[in-house]
């Protein structure tokens, strides 16, 4: 049986033609929505999910293209822009009867959280945004030998047919090798959460390259327009990172300060999977923004 957030419903909601998110949805006051990132669902968020519904309506879909959600053909680089997934999200909420919410994404879904925010800050009342760049600052920080730890990005970012045919030839190892290295501590992901992931990313290797190789065009497209027209993200921010820079040599603070206004930048030594390596400092983390 494939792992729930106890205590939460579940319901497939339609939030554009022909796409259905699954949704996981919890507690009562303000909303909050939570997006999950690579190579997770929504369960990645299950302990701070449970700690904010005493407070909260806390909404958890899975994104576009993973876990039980639908999984559109890429016909075009839009399916997967992360202005298609912010959309998604915006009318998800809007779906379950609000206008207005705040925000946190974690890896992958804290793109799309920042796409959000800048595409629909009506909508978004605050957002949080764990250990990530925005697409556009991330590819201009990848260089060297450094960007090895990158191997991934460049190998999804390539046109349709390889990097598909080679994930999908050995999925839970590929899958499952970022699951450990990027662990501070495996513990945290217990076996039957575990192997719901790879399931669902077993189930989802072509959307899952479209979503990155949306990152290696059209989003850094959407990313470099704003940066040019001087856009910004109006609502409180935080961040909370791990010391990348230390490793790849740019000042994460700095790159995320261009993009907000009212930001609380932190940098943290919780592992990359913090919500679930460190589930208390994430849901404080959030109740401090949402506070703000």
């Amino acid at each position: 049986m494939t792992p729930v957030i106890s205590g939460f419903d579940y319901q497939r909601v339609p939030v554009a033609d022909g796409v259905h998110l699954n949704v996981a949805v919890g507690g009562s006051g303000s909303p909050v929505v939570l997006l999950h990132g690579f190579p997770q669902t929504h369960l990645m968020w299950r302990h701070v999910a449970a700690d904010l519904a005493a407070g909260h309506t806390v909404i958890c879909p899975d994104l576009r293209g993973y876990g039980a959600s639908d999984k559109p053909a890429e016909t075009g680089p839009a399916v997967y822009a992360k202005r298609t997934m912010a959309a998604d999200v915006v009318a998800l909420a809007r779906a379950l009867g609000h206008e207005r919410f705040a925000l946190a994404g974690h890896d992958r879904g804290a793109l799309v959280a920042f796409r959000a925010g800048l595409d629909h800050p009506q909508a978004i009342t605050h957002l949080a945004c764990l250990d990530v760049l925005p697409t556009l600052d991330m590819w201009e920080a990848m260089h060297g030998v450094g960007a090895a730890v990158g191997f991934h990005l460049y190998l999804m970012s390539q046109p349709p047919g390889l990097p598909e045919r080679m994930i999908a030839g050995a999925a839970d190892a590929f899958f499952g090798h970022f699951l450990d290295i990027w662990a501070g501590d495996p513990g945290a992901i217990p076996a039957e959460v575990r192997a719901a992931y790879l399931e669902a990313s077993r189930g989802a290797v072509d959307s899952i390259v479209a979503d990155y190789r949306a990152s290696a065009g059209i989003d850094v497209v959407h990313d470099q327009a704003d940066r040019d027209a001087g856009h910004r993200l109006g609502m409180p921010v935080a961040v909370l990172q791990q010391d990348w820079g230390a490793a790849l040599g740019f000042d994460a603070a700095a790159l995320w300060s261009a993009w907000a206004a009212d930001l609380r930048h932190s940098t943290v030594g919780w592992g990359h999977f913090m919500a679930e390596e460190a589930p208390a400092g994430v849901a404080g983390a959030l109740r401090d923004l949402l506070s703000r």
